[in-house]
């Protein structure tokens, strides 16, 4: 299969498959723009309400994590970003990271795919990253003003595509298409993502952090897995034990107790113990 045969997004048939009262009532779609957060950010500066939706076939500049290029062609994946308006700190905002992260996992099990999570916005599928997530924030005082989820996922880009694009790192890369054998109605998945990201926020709402973090945890492709933490001060190996209440990812180098990880890189790192996909 080549890369030219998906069908392009539509609002009118994502819309078909939408079963949300919040995300997705007010969906801009594009094509080519540099990423989706930015053209979001834009419109929130405007008085965008809360669940509005950005989707764009191409990005030129998109970002992960810590500004890491997010490889983004035409036409075969899925570049999304949400706004969200709610009350809180901004020491609270990780957990809307966790909270899309979840729903891209589930979105991608509706396709037939084993996801799970990676300390903080990774979702990986046969041990290889195939989506994450990437959220930023304002203020107004102490509180935050509002929060742009970004989200971005592997579907119908193939084995060849990602090695031209990614060099060596594609080994590290894998799509829905590579893993199923077969291309999705991105239509379909977009519209699930929303619907999926709708009732992880209302379980958040309801139940606090702890809802969603107990549902990482349950997710949780890390624990007991033997990483490498990227600090200021250098690389170092560390087993995995979850993450705490608080988002943080805990870990155990040698005697003492697990230490919490805030903000430094983790990769998977080669473990005789647990040999790693």
């Amino acid at each position: 299969m080549t890369t030219t045969t998906c069908d392009l997004l539509s609002v009118d048939r994502m819309r078909r498959h939408l079963r949300t009262d919040r995300f997705g009532q007010h969906i801009y779609l594009f094509g080519p723009v540099t990423s989706t957060n930015a053209v979001l950010r834009r419109l929130a500066a405007h008085g965008a309400g809360e669940g509005t939706v950005v989707l764009a076939e191409e990005q030129s500049e998109g970002r992960g994590r810590q500004g890491v290029r997010w490889f983004s062609p035409g036409g075969i994946n899925l570049y999304c970003s949400v706004l969200l308006r709610p009350v809180l700190a901004p020491a609270d905002v990780p957990i809307f990271a966790v909270i899309a992260s979840l729903a891209l996992a589930d979105a991608l099990r509706l396709e037939g795919v084993d996801a799970g999570l990676k300390w903080p916005n990774d979702v990986l599928a046969g041990g290889r990253k195939i989506g994450g997530a990437r959220v930023e924030y304002t203020t107004l005082g102490n509180r935050v003003a509002r929060v742009i989820a970004g989200i971005g996922a592997n579907l119908n880009v193939d084995r060849a595509a990602l090695d031209v694009a990614l060099g060596a790192e594609a080994a590290a890369a894998t799509s829905v298409l590579e893993l199923t054998g077969r291309a999705i109605d991105r239509n379909v998945f977009a519209a699930e993502l929303l619907n999926r990201l709708e009732a992880w926020y209302a379980t958040w709402e309801a139940e606090g952090r702890r809802g969603v973090i107990r549902a990482w945890r349950e997710r949780d492709a890390l624990c007991g897995r033997l990483v490498e933490v990227r600090s200021q001060a250098g690389p170092w190996l560390a087993r995995a034990c979850g993450i705490d209440d608080d988002g943080a990812l805990l870990v155990e180098a040698g005697a003492g107790p697990p230490r919490r990880v805030l903000a430094d890189p983790v990769r998977l790192a080669a473990d005789p113990a647990h040999e790693v996909a």
